[in-house]
């Protein structure tokens, strides 16, 4: 079980990481839907410091587990409220983005809470 928590997180980690560099790089395949879903662009260098921020906390969640539950839970909450942004803006064929990087994250908390 331990190992499956270390892959998991990691590459959780990773992907949400890479999330966070292209939101904060403002790659256009991040950007157009933000400006499509109607986030303000005031908002997106906190959101992606946010991403950048749980994917570390992840991380460290490795070797402080508290850190690690409470960046799962905040990056769970992330990816839900964007989940209900892309509903919202009737963007129904984008939805499984965010569902992308909700699901392993949730999947690196439970198995973090079962190690």
């Amino acid at each position: 079980m331990h190992i499956a928590y270390v892959i998991v997180t990691v590459v959780a980690a990773l992907w949400v990481g890479f999330s966070a560099f292209s939101l904060l790089r403002r790659a256009p395949f991040v950007v157009d839907p933000l400006v499509e879903y109607g986030v303000p662009q005031t908002w997106w260098t906190p959101l992606g410091v946010a991403k950048a921020l749980g994917s570390v906390g992840l991380l460290v969640g490795l070797f402080a587990p508290v850190i690690g539950a409470i960046a799962a839970i905040g990056l769970i909450l992330y990816f839900a409220g964007a989940v209900v942004t892309v509903l919202r803006a009737r963007s129904y064929k984008t939805v499984a983005f965010p569902v992308l990087y909700l699901v392993p994250v949730a999947v690196a908390l439970g198995l973090g809470i079962a190690a």
